[in-house]
């Protein structure tokens, strides 16, 4: 399999001089589903930050898809983000004067690859997927917790990314709302090949995944 993301000695020292992650080397491979665990603090969500080129690691090596991240700019970055990469975390990072609809096209302006003649009907069936559209046009003030992590997770998956980066993506969903989560997370990695990393305590999520990476131990085990 494909290494999509190959890290060496990861670190990340905040400028309060916190150390959130500390020596972290991994590599994750096309088509796997992982779960990354450890103890609260112990720097899981800045891993994802770190892996998603949200963040600049301290000292270390990062790579993604075979493109070395720590001399390439901020634009550069930023491409290969929104063209790889699929993001549901705990804070929603809707913005609040797009609709739902609006919110979950937004990567494909970004993007491009989806013709304009498309994005719309896509991000209509992105909705409908999620159990949302009835909620189109409403705006994320007007939406559940759960409702504005659904349209999230629509948004996230809006490009087909070939990574997706889960931060307790169930944490504010019900029963039911997070198992269909789970399914459609799941579907994605078993039908299309979309690698899964996952920080989640979530018993149901943690059934599914293939691969544990535990950042305490800095382990990767099948």
């Amino acid at each position: 399999m494909d290494t999509l993301i190959r890290c060496e000695h990861l670190k990340k020292t905040y400028r309060n001089g916190v150390t959130a992650v500390q020596d972290f080397t991994a590599q994750f491979v096309s088509g796997a589903f992982y779960l990354i665990t450890g103890a609260s603090g112990a720097g899981k969500s800045t891993l994802l930050h770190l892996l998603g080129l949200l963040e600049r690691p301290t000292e270390g090596v990062l790579s993604l898809c075979g493109n070395e991240i720590s001399a390439m700019r901020e634009g550069r970055k930023a491409e290969l983000r929104n063209r790889f990469i699929g993001f549901v975390f705990q804070s929603y990072y809707l913005h609040p004067n797009l609709n739902a609809l609006e919110n979950v096209m937004v990567p494909m302006l970004i993007h491009r690859e989806i013709p304009p003649s498309q994005r719309k009907q896509r991000a209509e069936s992105l909705l409908e997927k999620v159990g949302l559209s009835e909620r189109s046009s409403h705006y994320p003030k007007e939406l559940s917790g759960g409702e504005q992590q659904r349209v999230a997770f629509a948004r996230a998956i809006a490009n087909e990314p070939d990574i997706i980066l889960a931060d307790e993506p169930t944490g504010n969903l019900d029963t039911a709302n997070g198992q269909h989560l789970i399914r459609l997370i799941k579907e994605l990695n078993e039908e299309k090949g979309v690698t899964v990393l996952c920080v989640s305590h979530d018993e149901r999520i943690i059934a599914q995944g293939s691969r544990l990476i535990n950042i305490e131990e800095i382990t990767c085990a099948e």
